[in-house]
């Protein structure tokens, strides 16, 4: 299944995805590794090198599913859309604390919880029923 709905979400929210994680860098020379306030990518969203290392390591995931088959794409799609809506809620209540080592902002939460639930959506509602396996392609 080449045109599944799970592999081309999870090809283009993991190039979108590797994409951020590399302009993260042009905007955190000189933020701490773990700093809990960043620099703005594309002026709002608040990114620190974990951060762009997190969304090279869920981009480069959904990508390697995203070109394996719909099986792994699907399974892809919904880990990573439960693991964003679990981050976009907790997020706001460890924003201003010591535990927000992603140096998360509200932009960022929000940003977490729509790809969550065009990933879960993808992931749990698609391909229904059409028996998608590991050997599909």
């Amino acid at each position: 299944m080449r045109n599944s709905p799970n592999r081309i979400v999870a090809t283009v929210f993991g190039a979108v995805y590797v994409l951020v994680g590399l302009l993260g860098f042009a905007v955190t020379g000189g933020v701490g590794f773990i700093a809990t306030e960043g620099g703005l990518l594309l002026g709002i969203f608040e990114v620190n090198p974990l951060h762009n290392i997190a969304h090279l390591l869920i981009g480069g995931a959904l990508l390697i599913a995203g070109l394996a088959n719909a099986h792994a794409a699907k399974v892809t799609n919904t880990v990573i859309g439960a693991a964003y809506l679990l981050l976009g809620i907790v997020g706001f209540f460890i924003a201003d604390t010591g535990a927000n080592i992603l140096a998360l902002n509200t932009a960022d939460h929000f940003l977490h919880l729509a790809s969550a639930l065009v990933l879960l959506g993808v992931g749990l509602g698609a391909e229904r029923g059409r028996g998608v396996r590991a050997a599909t392609a």
